[in-house]
Parts: C-alpha cells; structure tokens; sequence
C-alpha cells in the first residue's frame, strides 16, 4: 500500500509517517519546502505550493490513499491577515489537491482528511457526538465548517471521504503540552478563568492508530479522535502538576487576563467541548490512552 500524506514534517504527520512504516505502508508526501524533500524506497517527497496552485502530480504514482493534514496553526496570534491564512491554508490545499486529481488518471480510493471538534459551539452541558449540527459564527467554528465542506468535494471523484476532528493532542514533542508544563514547572501554573471548560484530550500515540485504523479497514464518515474520558480544564491542570510532582496555589487566571495577552486566540483556552470516542469504538478501535493519568504518566515520566 502507498499512501499521500499532506502536513507530514508536522507533530502529527510524523508519527503517521512512522506508524506507516512500520506496517510496509510507502509513504509519498508534500512539501512547500524543497529542502525537506527525501527520495528513499519507502519515503519520497514531492513540491506543493498551493497558494500558488502549484503540485508535482507525480506525487500521486500508485497511491492508493491521502492522508491531509496541511493548515497554519491555530497558535498563532488571530490578525485579520493571519485569520485569513488559516482558513486559505486549508481549503486552498484541499481545492489543489481536488482539483490536480480531476485532471489525472490516479488510483486514489480514499482521503483521510484532519478536522478538529472546534466545530463544535462551546457548551459546559453538551455532550458531542458526529450527528450533532449544532453551530454558531464563532471563528473556529466558521473554518472548520468550510474545511470539511471543502473536504467533500473529494466525494465528486468517487473517493471515500474520512474526517477525523480531533481534539487537544497530548505530546511530549510539540503542541499544548510542552507549553502546559513551563508555568507549572516553575510554580506558576493555574487552571484558566472558572476550570470548568471540558477539555476533550487525546494521546498522539491513539490519534496516529485512528488515522491508520480507518485507512487500514476503509472507514468513511466523520469521527471523533478524542480519549473516551474527558476532564476540566482544572482536572487536567492538577493533573500535570501532580505528575510533575508540582505545587499548585496560585488563583485561576481570569480570562480578561489572557485576553490582553494572546487577543482573541485566548479562546482557545476557555472554550469547552466535551466529546463522544463512541463512534470510533463501536467501529472496533481500542484506546490504549483511556484516562488522562496513564497518558501523561507515558509522556512525562
């Protein structure tokens, strides 16, 4: 099997690369830097550059599945222009690769496509699952709807389309985590505003075998990539802490605070999302990740 992958030097694209390998999968992947591009047997590289429209259609030779990760970061201070970037980067790199498909003869049966449970209205009472149609005009909420509507346009071409919204990744190599530890390891850490926004977590190790569960017994739809047992933004403050083997006693940190501080990305912090894995695990995928203290006991011990 050969797949595509898009987003592959990224946190998450990596450990799909590796997973891949690990199961004989070929890897093609594509890059907007020719200095990251490899050529090995199992690992070849090709250039995209899809505000420009451009793509090396080479990079889809014997592929038989697209795994699509590329987008800007949602970590970035929300300007106007980058707010722009971060919508662009994701359905501009979906409408290429769509679009560059069209034109080839190619034997892509699947796209497993990144998506984010931010699609969902912040709720401290809600429990999500993928029926839920509930939205609202919130930022997040505005990108991740027009990311998946773009998404679908791989349906058109008679590929199966996958969507995997995830929630917040807990690595020890990249994301929320790292950024997490420096304050409580300095004493500084506190829960943010009340502590009581669900945070819906997941271990990069379960999210990379979501990805390759679905590739692997061609699993259509949209799942949630989320742990079964989400906790508060307080439980999993304590949590980090008591793992570290940190104090905690500093206030909450109100969230006019944070709001002067990273504008209005600071909703990343406070807004809450409790979400369902039941899809996924009625599908037959097995979490090795189930509680948030066995996760983080992996990743800081």
């Amino acid at each position: 099997m050969r797949v595509l992958i898009t987003g592959a030097t990224g946190l998450i694209g990596k450990n799909i690369v590796k997973c891949c390998h690990k199961h004989q999968i070929d890897v093609h992947y594509l890059t907007t830097s020719i200095s990251k591009i490899e050529h090995s047997e199992t690992y070849r590289g090709f250039y995209w550059n899809p505000a420009n429209k451009e793509l090396d259609v080479a990079c889809f030779n014997g592929v038989d599945a697209i795994i699509h990760l590329a987008g800007a970061t949602i970590s970035k201070r929300w300007t106007p222009d980058y707010k722009n970037e971060i919508l662009n980067s994701r359905v501009e790199s979906t409408q290429l690769l769509i679009d560059s498909l069209k034109n080839e003869p190619h034997t892509v049966k699947q796209v497993i496509s990144a998506s984010a449970i931010g699609i969902y209205p912040d709720s401290l009472t809600h429990y999500y699952d993928e029926t839920s149609t509930e939205t609202d005009h919130a930022f997040l909420r505005d990108v991740v709807t027009k990311w998946e509507q773009s998404v679908d346009g791989f349906s058109g071409l008679n590929i199966k389309v996958s969507k995997v919204r995830t929630g917040l990744v807990l690595s020890e190599k990249g994301g929320a985590l790292p950024e997490m530890i420096k304050p409580i390891k300095l004493g500084l850490g506190a829960p943010f505003g009340t502590g009581e926004q669900w945070q819906s977590w997941i271990h990069i190790e379960d999210l990379t075998q979501i990805y390759l569960y679905i590739l692997r017994h061609e699993l259509d739809g949209v799942y949630n990539a989320v742990a079964p047992n989400p906790v508060t933004n307080k439980e999993l403050v304590k949590a980090i802490a008591k793992t570290l083997d940190k104090p905690l006693f500093l206030p909450n940190i109100p969230k006019f605070v944070m709001k002067l501080i990273l504008g209005e990305m600071h909703v990343l912090l406070f807004e809450s999302q409790r979400v369902s894995s039941k899809k996924i695990e009625n599908n037959g995928f097995h979490f090795k990740y189930n509680y948030l203290k066995r996760a983080l006991t992996d990743l800081l011990e």
